[in-house]
């Protein structure tokens, strides 16, 4: 009988993301998250990357106790990388997203377990049709506490061999977490009608809603 660390995941069906839209523009914020903590404490932070960081976010916003989702670049050399330079793959900067979330709410490791659902973890530097390193599965821990809990999580789910292929996903020290431009952030909900978003990202959106409807705000 599988465990609960493998129950939430079960339904996951491989999903990728291809090509997006978007027009760049020169508005940009930065956040750097290094030494860092948040003021209530219940609340606590994720740094992960899993492709298109639009379609992970709108994902993950679904859950109750997560309250904020910031979308970003982080584990390049690049400072204050832009999107058009992380696209092309030289920054070694991932499209990442910022989770807090409420720890009385939801934890840790259901935020995991959301994050391993909303993309294909057994991919390495691409999700779909996006390509390169921007693309990387990666989870950036902030403390010890946190890279413990995804390394414990990612060997569990090769030992029980829940995916056909083993997971690749990446771990490691997050330094710097930029904030991406003010267009990416809640992209989906800002762009419903948008084609993207209608094909590529609403699809997944009700798969995981299927996966995690006990959980949904």
């Amino acid at each position: 009988m599988k465990t609960y660390l493998i129950l939430l995941i079960c339904a996951w069906t491989a999903m990728s993301c291809g090509a997006r839209e978007g027009k760049l523009q020169n508005e940009k914020t930065y956040l750097s998250m290094e030494g860092q903590k948040p003021t209530n404490s219940n609340l606590d932070t994720m740094v992960l990357g899993g492709g298109c960081f639009w379609c992970v976010e709108a994902q993950l916003l679904q859950l109750k106790g997560v309250t904020h989702i910031a979308s970003g670049y982080a584990g390049g050399n690049t400072p204050n990388p832009t999107y058009k330079e992380v696209c092309t793959g030289l920054t070694g900067h991932a499209e990442v997203i910022e989770v807090v979330f409420d720890t009385s709410v939801i934890s840790p490791d259901e935020i995991l377990a959301a994050f391993w659902q909303a993309h294909d973890p057994t991919q390495l530097n691409r999700q779909g049709n996006d390509v390169g390193t921007q693309y990387r599965s990666v989870i950036f821990y902030r403390n010890e506490e946190q890279k413990k809990l995804a390394e414990g999580y990612k060997q569990k789910l090769n030992e029980e061999k829940t995916y056909d292929r083993p997971v690749v996903t990446e771990i490691s020290p997050l330094t710097v977490f930029y904030k991406a431009e003010n267009y990416h952030q809640d992209y989906y909900n800002q762009n419903a009608s948008q084609g993207y978003c209608q094909y590529v990202i609403a699809p997944k959106l009700e798969k995981f809603k299927k996966v995690f409807k006990d959980k949904l705000k």
